[in-house]
C-alpha cells in the first residue's frame, strides 16, 4: 500500500449513502490518498469500508478507527483480508481500544487495560491468519495511540499508529518513540474561518464530546497543558493548537508542521463553518494535494 501524505477524516453518521459515495469520489478525484471515519454510532465499521471502496477505484478506505470491542479478532482478520482483495489492497484497518463510556455503557462489554487488550487481540488475529482468506502480503494495520505503550505496540506489531487530537509536538515525540520505519498517521482538525471568535466557538463545539474522556484528557496534560485549559471547553490556547483555522496558507502551515515532525500522513478533518456533522467541501477543494 502506497499511503500518501494527505487524507480526509470525517465522521458519517449524518450522511445519506448518496453523499457517502459522493464524498468518497470527491476525496478521490482531488488527490487525498486516504478516507477515514471512526466507529462510535451509526455505522458499522467493516459494512461502510465494502460500500466506498465499491463507490471508488484508487483510494484507500481506512478505519480511524474499528473498535476492537466491536467483533472478535478472528472476525477482524478475516474481514480485513476480504476487504483487502476484494479492493485490490485498498482497505487500511485501523484498531482501537475506544473509551469506557463506549464499551460498556454503548456495548455493554468490561473495558480492560488499553494494552493488554489490544496485544491480545492482536495475537487473536496472528493466530486467525490461518482461516482468513489468502493474500500474498499481509495488509497494513495501524493503532490508536496516544501514550507511550500503545505507541511502542504499534510500532512493534503493526504498520503504525494513529494519533488523534494531538500537537506537532506529539508527532515529534511519537516519531522519536518509534523510529524512522512505522507509519505515524495523524488527524489534524482544521476550520475555513478567519474570524478568531468564531472559528473558538466552533473548535469548542467540535471539542465538547472528547473533554469528559480521560484517554484524550492525560494525552493533553502530558503535551503540557493544564487543567485550566481544559476548563469550560477550553482555552483559546488549547483550542487553537487543537483545530487549525484561518485561511488556507494558515492550514497548510499546520499540516507541514506535523509531516516536518515526523508524520507520514496527515488526514485532516475538514470541520463544517456551520457547526454541523459533516466535511466542509470547500476546504476539502482548497487544501487538496
Amino acid at each position: 500500500m502506497k499511503l500518501g501524505p494527505l487524507g480526509i477524516w470525517t465522521a458519517t453518521e449524518a450522511l445519506t449513502a448518496q453523499q457517502l459515495a459522493e464524498l468518497a469520489q470527491r476525496a478521490e478525484r482531488l488527490g487525498y490518498s486516504a478516507l477515514w471515519y471512526p466507529e462510535a454510532a451509526g455505522h458499522e465499521a467493516f459494512s461502510l469500508a465494502s460500500f466506498l471502496l465499491s463507490r471508488t477505484s484508487s483510494l484507500i478506505v481506512a478505519t480511524g478507527i474499528a473498535n476492537i470491542y466491536a467483533r472478535d479478532a478472528t472476525t477482524a482478520k478475516q474481514g480485513q483480508h476480504t476487504l483487502a482483495k476484494l479492493s485490490g489492497g485498498r482497505f487500511l484497518l485501523g484498531l482501537g481500544v475506544s473509551h469506557l463510556p463506549m464499551v460498556q455503557g454503548v456495548r455493554g462489554h468490561t473495558y480492560g487495560k488499553p494494552v493488554p487488550t489490544m496485544r491480545a487481540y492482536l495475537d487473536g488475529m496472528d493466530k486467525a491468519a490461518a482461516v482468513a482468506p489468502k493474500l500474498p502480503e499481509a495488509p497494513p494495520t495501524v493503532l490508536a495511540a496516544l501514550g507511550p505503550q500503545m505507541t511502542r505496540l504499534g510500532a512493534q506489531r503493526t504498520a503504525g499508529i494513529h494519533p488523534y487530537n494531538v500537537t506537532p509536538e506529539h508527532t515529534a515525540w511519537a516519531r522519536q518513540t518509534v523510529g524512522p520505519g512505522p507509519w505515524i498517521c495523524v488527524e489534524q482538525k482544521v476550520l475555513l474561518v478567519s474570524d478568531a471568535a468564531q472559528a473558538r466557538a466552533l473548535a469548542r463545539k467540535a471539542l465538547a464530546v472528547y473533554m469528559g474522556l480521560p484517554n484524550y484528557r492525560n494525552n493533553w496534560l502530558r503535551l503540557g497543558f493544564t487543567e485550566a485549559d481544559l476548563a469550560d471547553g477550553g482555552s483559546e490556547r488549547f483550542l487553537d493548537a487543537m483545530v487549525a483555522w484561518g485561511d488556507a496558507r494558515a492550514i497548510r502551515t499546520r499540516v507541514q508542521q506535523h509531516l516536518d515532525a515526523g508524520a507520514s500522513h496527515v488526514c485532516i478533518q475538514p470541520l463544517d463553518p456551520e457547526g454541523q456533522r459533516r466535511p466542509d467541501p470547500e476546504a476539502m477543494v482548497v487544501l487538496a494535494p
